[in-house]
């Protein structure tokens, strides 16, 4: 078994030099071919270079140096077409390298530019920012000055509302005492008219035949004369025209005011007219207690209501200074005011019905 085994081996080794030979064989070229570089390696071979080229036909020899010759023509021909293409390449890299550094010195400066223009939008945000604190600050500093203000003027108000109160009650008070001194003043002035009696419709003609002294004697003689004492006069302090110029619009003639000097005197003369009617040469006139203007006015708005109640039989009277009274089922009812007048009207549907026209034209 083992001489088996050595023979294979024998066998395997004559293969691998018989395959070395074969590659030895195929690595030779086309230029050792074509220049002779055969007989080199047929000499290594062993082989007869003499006999070896003898073999070879000369035509073949011919063929082969036309190839080399043309193998080298193109060979060169290929060499000049790279160089000429690379150099072609190369211009064609330089021109594009050389538009790439334009466009790269381009982009640089986009790029410059770029980075100035954020630098500058950096420094506007930070300056724009820097801006916005200091407005922020003088925003707060205005909002606490406001509150300062408003705190001062809530407490101004508060002190003013206080001081308003303290004022309106003052004036309350004021109100009051000018009321009360309005009323005086008004009593005052009807006092000092006590001794007075105004005679209305006189006309103005009159005055110019006669004095007023003697048309008012002449008219308590013609209406009154057991009033006239022992001398057949009464005695007058003053008399005259109210007011003193005549208004030449007025239609009516203007009243005519005595001053007595004798009080019992003068309210004979005021009880007697308001039992009849006084006339004088044929004109009636008509005789009252002279009062304030003030009063007089308040005795004025009672008109309508009064003659309304004199229609209805209720006995109406204007008493000092000037005050209703009526009579009504047995009892006299007075009312200082034209609104107390309308309250009672009101609660009496019988007096309602005729009073509520008059009432209306009287507020």
């Amino acid at each position: 078994m083992r001489g088996a085994r050595a023979q294979p081996n024998m066998g395997s080794k004559e293969g691998v030099n018989s395959s070395k030979q074969q590659k030895k064989k195929k690595e030779i070229t086309i230029d050792s071919f074509c220049t002779g570089n055969e007989q080199r390696v047929n000499e290594t071979e062993g082989e007869d270079p003499a006999k070896e080229k003898s073999e070879i036909p000369a035509n073949w020899i011919q063929a082969l140096e036309e190839l080399k010759m043309q193998f080298k023509t193109q060979l060169r021909e290929a060499e000049d077409n790279w160089e000429k293409n690379l150099k072609t390449k190369i211009s064609h890299l330089e021109t594009e390298n050389s538009v790439l550094k334009a466009k790269i010195n381009q982009l640089e400066n986009e790029a410059k530019e770029m980075k100035d223009e954020v630098k500058k939008m950096k420094d506007d945000l930070q300056r724009k920012s820097d801006q916005k604190e200091k407005d922020d600050q003088k925003t707060k500093d205005e909002i606490q000055s406001l509150r300062t203000r408003i705190q001062q003027l809530e407490s101004s108000d508060l002190t003013r509302q206080q001081d308003t109160i303290k004022q309106n009650q003052k004036n309350e008070k004021i109100e009051e005492n000018m009321k009360h001194l309005i009323h005086k003043t008004e009593d005052l002035e009807n006092r000092s008219r006590r001794d007075n009696l105004r005679i209305i419709g006189l006309p103005e003609d009159h005055d110019k035949r006669k004095s007023l002294d003697i048309i008012l004697q002449e008219i308590i003689k013609e209406n009154c004369p057991e009033i006239l004492e022992q001398e057949g006069k009464v005695e007058i302090d003053r008399i005259h025209r109210s007011p003193p110029v005549l208004n030449p619009q007025l239609t009516t003639p203007r009243n005519v005011i005595a001053k007595f000097k004798n009080y019992q005197t003068k309210e004979k003369i005021l009880q007697a007219a308001k039992k009849k009617s006084f006339r004088y040469q044929g004109t009636t006139v008509r005789i009252t207690q002279d009062l304030a203007a003030s009063t007089l006015k308040k005795r004025k708005a009672w008109n309508t209501i009064f003659w309304k109640a004199r229609e209805l039989g209720l006995q109406p009277r204007i008493n000092y200074p000037a005050k209703l009274t009526i009579f009504l089922q047995g009892k006299v009812w007075s009312f200082n005011k034209i609104e107390e007048f309308q309250e009672f009207v009101k609660k009496r549907p019988d007096l309602n019905r005729n009073f509520d026209v008059q009432a209306q034209n009287s507020r």
